[in-house]
């Protein structure tokens, strides 16, 4: 009977708020708040305040566990927000955190939500945790409910906080100056407002407007927050110049010397707020060496590895640039496209040796220009221009040094157009190009992509339309896919690409929203379509049937808090010739018990096996796969232990003997103190009977295929020490190492079946690859910093230096990764923020 009335209740409740959009009248400050984390000044006796929060996790619909008191005001410079979380002192959770850091963590935390332009798609997010760190991120029309991250955290903005603790729960104080937001210039302007409390020892989210899993999106679910009157955007105008010292210790590799090289350079990046709505970012002469390393690893595959950006500057504010995924920002000061020419001639000529070959591109400059009008159009513009970069060789016989152009100047460009529409609904422009000195490759490719909803928000339309244009003379093959397509020209005894169009497509069509959701869709890439100037893309060529079915629950069930399952089905053709290439099912099932542990299965199968198009990297051939299936299962345990972990085990079988595959892995998480954790993740990969392209050719050129027995691990200890709320070390150290002994060999026939041929010695891989980051880092002041950073690697010279026949265990490997010569680079980067407005009042 009591679970019955609590039932009853919670429908009720439900019901009476499902309808319903809270708001508040603006009131504007008379007198100054002090930002102390006391709302003792007179201005908050005039603030209106709300408390009514109702959960959103763990049970959806009833009210919040714990009381909170909130109040909001504005002035002529800033919106203030004080909160008063009422709660037993004993029980408030208090982790220091490294800023953006508070999820998985053990702290409490208060946010509040602005959609300036009420266009229910764009958003801002302010969050203070309980020891008073910062997070703060743009908002799009995505969030990750689940786990707390509802925008983009690379966004940092200058605002200010101080919280403190009181004998019945405790207080936040918030400013928020306009120079960190952007609204339209209206005499009364309605914004949408949201607030969320979170406390860690229950997992509970609770929000003032209430926010329903079974409603498609987040934004849309907001509160009003009415009637601000005559607030006027300030010049919005900052400077952050730097200084940056340091010095790198490179490890000899072949026909080179070991060399030491100091650091040394200085830049600024630039905020212009052009017009109420409109924002210019720029950097000047940046330096990006204070980045986490890549996760490089030994790549068997066909396909282009993809690398996670670690850049402020092609992180922060991006998310427009990206609506259309046309921007892969790693191209942009990436390594030069003829970095590996300068080898080429080493192997031509013995004679020479490398004095200099850069391997990443310089940057001159770069800018973003973003907003939104009053009509609800976003408009952006991007451009970066990286300077030519040059390899330095040496003639050992002649003495004469050799200039090689390994990238030439090159100017990056993206506008986009994105129209918003009622009920979350859009239309947006894409276009990119890429401009290079000379007769070299131009590229321009154009997107145009689009989302319907209906009234309800519960179905949706979607797609997209693109064009891709190549211009200029492009070196043979440049993309072994699309080389064949594309006509050729020979100059000076080199062969080129002529110019090339090529397009794609996509649509969707589904239910988005409730229990039960479905889609169907369809994706075509012409074989000529290459947007990779700019843009990733595996590979072209491609069309793609997908189809799909879920079942969620949302609140909690006797075991569950959720669940949800899900089944898949796909259906991969090639586009050009349009031929069959597989058939993948795939059911999935997730569910969160009460206890916070979750688990999540995953099991596929290609029962028809594959016509793998790829593997081989020649065009017209393609090899036969045989039927496999598979199973996954993942999970992890409660994150507000001080001890936390998470696993995963992978199996798959096929049509094969000997063939199956094997998956390992897990990692540990151990809070030490509100200061201190530690995670060590440790992911180990067998593939006892791997199919693919042996990098070896025939005299005749027709590729090799090898089967081969594959073992992948990667481990990666991690660790953050928050000695203050604005002062952390973290630590990151990477060991990869990828073991590939051949099995047999073989030549590959026209119906993509193959035949033995003689095996070949000497063609079995190790692999090692080692990093370990350090970053010590000082907020002093909002928006200022000082970095001290220590970089470590393992030389690219010695990652295959480890054979499998002398080193075949991991620990041998990795003890013996410490012998090889490793590279060092000590930096210290200082940053300071300035604001114009000041400037202005002191004055």
């Amino acid at each position: 009977m009591k679970g019955l009335c609590l039932f009853v209740i919670a429908c009720i409740y439900t019901f009476s708020i499902a309808a319903q959009t809270n708001s508040i009248d603006a009131v504007k400050a008379t007198s100054a708040v002090h930002i102390d984390g006391n709302l003792n000044e007179a201005a908050w006796k005039t603030a209106p305040s709300v408390t009514d929060f109702t959960q959103f996790f763990p049970t959806y619909g009833l009210p919040a566990t714990t009381r909170s008191e909130v109040k909001i005001l504005y002035d002529n410079d800033a919106v203030y927000i004080g909160a008063y979380l009422y709660d037993d002192p004993t029980l408030i959770r208090k982790q220091l955190t490294a800023r953006d850091g508070e999820q998985r963590s053990n702290v409490d935390y208060f946010s509040v939500f602005f959609d300036t332009y009420n266009d229910q798609q764009n958003g801002f997010q302010f969050l203070v945790t309980t020891a008073n760190v910062q997070s703060d991120a743009k908002l799009g029309g995505k969030g990750n409910f689940e786990f707390g991250d509802y925008g983009d955290k690379t966004w940092d903005a200058v605002w200010q906080s101080k919280t403190a603790m009181k004998e019945d729960g405790w207080v936040v104080e918030i400013r928020i100056p306009y120079i960190s937001l952007r609204f339209a210039k209206k005499e009364v302007q309605n914004w949408g407002l949201q607030f969320l409390r979170f406390t860690r020892r229950n997992n509970e989210s609770s929000f003032w407007n209430p926010v329903s899993p079974q409603i498609n999106g987040f934004i849309n679910q907001f509160g009003q927050y009415q009637n601000l009157k005559n607030i006027l955007p300030p010049l919005r105008l900052s400077f952050s110049p730097y200084l940056l010292g340091g010095v790198r210790f490179l490890p000899a590799e072949k026909n080179t010397t070991n060399h030491t090289e100091w650091l040394r350079s200085g830049g600024m990046d630039v905020k212009y707020g052009i017009n109420e709505s409109f924002t210019l970012d720029a950097t000047l002469i940046p330096d990006f060496g204070q980045v986490v390393s890549d996760n490089v690893i030994n790549n068997l595959t066909p396909y282009e590895q993809k690398f996670n950006e670690n850049r402020p500057f092609f992180t922060e504010g991006t998310e427009l640039f990206n609506k259309a995924g046309l921007f892969y920002s790693r191209r942009i000061g990436g390594t030069p496209s003829g970095y590996y020419n300068a080898y080429n001639l080493l192997a031509k000529d013995p004679d020479f040796h490398i004095a200099k070959n850069p391997s990443v591109t310089r940057l001159y400059n770069a800018i973003k220009f973003s907003g939104r009008t009053k009509k609800k159009l976003g408009i952006g513009i991007f451009n970066a221009v990286t300077k030519p970069t040059y390899a330095l060789l040496n003639n050992s016989r002649t003495g004469r040094d050799t200039s090689l152009l390994t990238s030439p100047l090159s100017n990056y460009n993206i506008i986009v157009l994105d129209q918003a529409f009622k009920g979350r609904s859009y239309l947006t422009f894409t276009n990119t190009n890429v401009v290079r000195k000379s007769k070299n490759r131009d590229a321009n490719v154009s997107s145009l992509d689009f989302a319907a909803f209906d009234k309800s928000g519960n179905y949706s339309v979607k797609g997209t339309a693109r064009y891709s244009l190549i211009s200029g003379l492009t070196p043979y093959p440049y993309n072994i896919f699309i080389a064949p397509y594309v006509d050729t020209v020979r100059i000076g005894g080199n062969k080129f690409l002529k110019g090339y169009n090529g397009y794609a497509g996509n649509v969707e069509i589904g239910k988005v929203a409730g229990k039960i959701q479905y889609f169907a869709s369809a994706n075509l890439e012409s074989n000529t379509y290459d947007p990779t100037d700019l843009g990733y893309l595996q590979v072209p060529n491609n069309v793609v049937y997908n189809a799909g079915i879920s079942y969620n629950q949302f609140s909690p069930t006797k075991h569950f808090l959720t669940y949800n399952y899900n089944f898949n089905v796909q259906y991969n053709w090639l586009f050009k010739p349009y031929t069959f290439s597989y058939l993948e099912l795939v059911a999935n099932g997730s569910w969160i018990f009460k206890n916070f542990w979750d688990v999540h299965l995953n099991a596929g199968v290609r029962p028809y096996g594959q016509k793998d198009y790829f593997e081989l990297q020649t065009p017209g051939l393609f090899v036969k796969k045989p039927w496999y299936f598979y199973t996954f299962i993942n999970g992890s345990s409660d994150s507000r232990k001080r001890l936390f972990a998470n696993y995963r085990f992978g199996f798959a079988e096929g049509e094969l003997p000997n063939n199956a595959y094997y998956e390992v892995s897990g990692g540990l998480r151990y809070r030490f103190s509100n200061q201190f954790s530690l995670s060590l993740n440790a992911d180990r990969q067998h593939d006892k009977l791997q199919i693919g392209y042996a990098f070896l050719r025939e005299p005749n050129g027709s590729p090799i295929l090898g089967f081969r027995d594959v073992v992948d691990f990667n481990t990666v200890l991690s660790g953050t020490y928050n000695f203050t709320s604005i002062l952390n070390l973290t630590l990151r150290a990477r060991h990869y190492w990828n073991k590939v002994h051949y099995l047999s060999f073989y030549n590959v026939k026209s119906d993509g079946t193959y035949l033995p041929r003689n095996f070949i010695p000497d063609q079995d891989q190790n692999f090692n690859a080692f990093n370990l980051d350090a970053f010590l880092t000082w907020d002093f002041k909002p928006g200022s910093r000082v970095i001290a950073g220590w970089k470590n690697s393992l030389g690219n010279d010695y990652l295959f230096n480890l054979y499998g026949s002398r080193f075949d265990q991991y620990a041998n490997n990795l003890s013996n990764s410490f012998r090889l010569p490793h590279g060092n680079e000590f930096t210290v980067r200082f940053i300071y923020f300035l604001d114009y407005n000041q400037f202005r009042k002191k004055r």
